[in-house]
Formats: C-alpha cells, sequence, structure tokens
C-alpha cells in the first residue's frame, strides 16, 4: 500500500483519504472518516491515543501499524 501523495497532508488527514480502497487500512480509515472526533491534523502517536481511548480492537492497532510504516516509507 501507497499512501496518496500530498506533501501538505498529517498523517491523519492522509489515513482517511485512503478509505476507498479494500483491506485493514482502508477498514480504519472508513472507521476514522465516519468519525469526528477523529485526530484528522494529528500524528500517528495521536490516532493512536485516540484508538486507545474509544478501546478499538486489536486489529485496527495492526492496521494504524501498517498505515504507520506505509506513510513513513513515502
Amino acid at each position: 500500500m501507497k499512501f496518496l501523495d500530498d506533501e501538505a497532508g498529517t498523517f491523519g488527514e492522509l489515513l482517511v483519504a485512503q478509505a476507498d480502497g479494500s483491506g485493514w487500512i482502508n477498514v480504519l480509515a472508513k472507521a476514522a472518516r465516519a468519525d469526528r472526533g477523529f485526530p484528522r491534523t494529528g500524528d500517528a502517536d495521536a490516532v493512536r491515543k485516540y484508538l486507545s481511548g474509544k478501546q478499538a480492537e486489536g486489529d485496527m492497532f495492526e492496521a494504524l501499524d501498517d498505515a504507520e510504516s506505509a506513510w513513513l516509507r513515502g
């Protein structure tokens, strides 16, 4: 998976933009898009903290880890 090329976007914004595909990252992105409280301007740690507060399932944290790795790779 490759994140959309957008140098100005934050991790949260770019994650939300991934909602149109399939796979766990896209499931996370769809949930983020539908959630008004999701930290769109945050980094991966802000998203991780938010998911912890929402008591998200382990699969969402794995998807977040995968998304962060893809984002860091560029």
